[in-house]
């Protein structure tokens, strides 16, 4: 019976243990720095970066000695026949016929061998080589732009889960605020002092502003699962964020970013790395034309035996060797190579386009993500005040339904326009956060260096 209560105790332990592990506390860096390594996207990029080193070994491989061995056992039920003329001095004067069948071979036969071969001479080698490396290359910005893709995906997710949150705690303040106002409506109706319709013009307000915090709950729990998936998180696990929007958005910076210069996007260096590549194919297929010259050793040793425990018999085995040089001169191939040139040239030409619309449309972003910053900025200050105002407007509201010389639905209306200025003002500092980010993705500003 003990071994049970222990058994069931060390259970209850292990599940509340597990339940303690899945709460995860998060600031913005702890969100990007578990994404830069659990993001799908992200670990597919580095998982493509052993690929490509792979390969620089896979062609490296092309220029090292290539060693193969051989063994075969062999059996002649019926030993070919090869046709001799009968005719002196060998001939079969016996033989009606102009020709003698005699068969060469044996029964059984058997061999090994080593054969080396050496690239002495390949130009598509060395040029493989290099374009090898600058897949490499290549590898390496994709990778650096998938982790960009992470951070700007993360913040946004992050920032949105943040917007919620403030959402829900206004929610409840003004849910905490018209019940107030519902409770006094009551006590005034019970005393006989405001009608029926006041206090159902509240109890319409109170079940608008509580369906409303029912929704922000509902956002901020989807909000939070789209963060879990950017950051490659088990969706079971429950966060908590441990910023405020205040804490993440300092004006001075947001402001410095409209004077900010930029660096050169990663999406032109993948652009300029492709057009490398390109250039290397054409190289390669270019040197197509050119000879090839490889060095070959063969060594061998051959037995033989008309009873298969004779092939075994060394007195049976003799040996062999070859070395020498071959060249592979191409003379003609149906006008394929150049073809496969054409086709580079034009790659060439349609990557050369590629990367000049790329820079304009880069111009037209930057200067797009500055335009909508500044535009968001000033927006944020006007509901800011709204709100300001909004929050005076309800205050006079109440101050006067109390003293008497107002009415209820002054304060309903108040309360319903203060209300619609929060979420304006929520919607405003969103949408300043999402263009920040954007403009610093336009500046090339993102990095998925967090020291940095």
């Amino acid at each position: 019976m003990k071994k049970y209560i222990l058994l069931l105790a060390l259970v209850g332990l292990s599940a509340f243990q597990l339940a303690a592990q899945q709460l995860v506390e998060l600031k913005l860096a702890d969100a990007l720095t578990y994404a830069l390594e659990n993001n799908p996207s992200a670990k597919n990029a580095r998982l493509e970066l052993l690929i490509s080193k792979a390969t620089i070994k896979e062609t490296t491989s092309r220029g090292l000695p290539q060693i193969n061995g051989g063994y075969n056992l062999d059996y002649n039920p019926k030993i070919p026949v090869v046709f001799l003329p009968n005719q002196p001095p060998f001939g079969d004067p016996s033989n009606p016929s102009d020709v003698i069948p005699a068969r060469f071979g044996v029964s059984y036969s058997s061999g090994l061998s080593v054969t080396v071969s050496q690239m002495i001479f390949d130009g598509s080698f060395f040029v493989g080589l290099r374009a090898a490396q600058t897949l490499l290359d290549l590898t390496n910005k994709d990778l650096k732009k998938a982790e960009i893709d992470v951070v700007e995906n993360v913040k946004k997710a992050y920032y949105g889960v943040l917007v919620n949150q403030q959402r829900i705690r206004l929610a409840e303040a003004n849910l905490s605020r018209i019940d107030t106002l519902l409770k006094e409506t009551t006590a005034l109706l019970e005393a006989g002092f405001v009608e029926k319709l006041d206090v159902s013009r509240v109890q319409v307000q109170r079940n608008n502003i509580y369906t409303q915090v029912q929704r922000s709950q509902t956002g901020l729990d989807i909000s939070k699962q789209i963060l879990k998936l950017q950051m490659g998180m088990p969706m079971e696990y429950k966060v908590v964020l441990a910023e405020s929007l205040e804490e993440l958005t300092p004006k001075e910076e947001t402001l410095a970013l409209l004077g900010e210069e930029g660096a050169e996007r990663i999406e032109l260096e993948q652009v300029t790395t492709q057009l490398t590549l390109v250039g290397l194919d054409l190289k390669n297929n270019m040197s197509q034309y050119m000879p090839k010259i490889d060095f070959i050793g063969n060594a061998r040793r051959s037995g033989a035996g008309n009873e298969l425990d004779r092939v075994f018999n060394k007195s049976n085995w003799f040996g062999s060797s070859l070395v020498g040089v071959s060249m592979s001169v191409p003379i003609f191939d149906g006008f394929g190579k150049a073809a496969r040139i054409q086709k580079n040239r034009v790659q060439i030409n349609q990557i050369e386009n590629q990367r000049t619309f790329l820079k304009e449309s880069f111009k037209n972003e930057l200067y797009a993500a500055k335009a909508n910053l500044r535009n968001d900025l000033k927006l944020l200050e006007i509901q800011e005040a709204n709100m300001q105002l909004a929050t005076e407007v309800y205050q006079i509201a109440r101050i006067k339904y109390k003293e008497g010389v107002g009415s209820n639905l002054e304060v309903v209306e108040a309360d319903a326009a203060l209300i619609q200025a929060e979420i304006n003002y929520l919607g405003a500092i969103y949408d300043g956060l999402i263009s920040k980010i954007n403009l610093e993705k336009a500046l090339g500003l993102l990095k998925p260096d967090l020291t940095n």
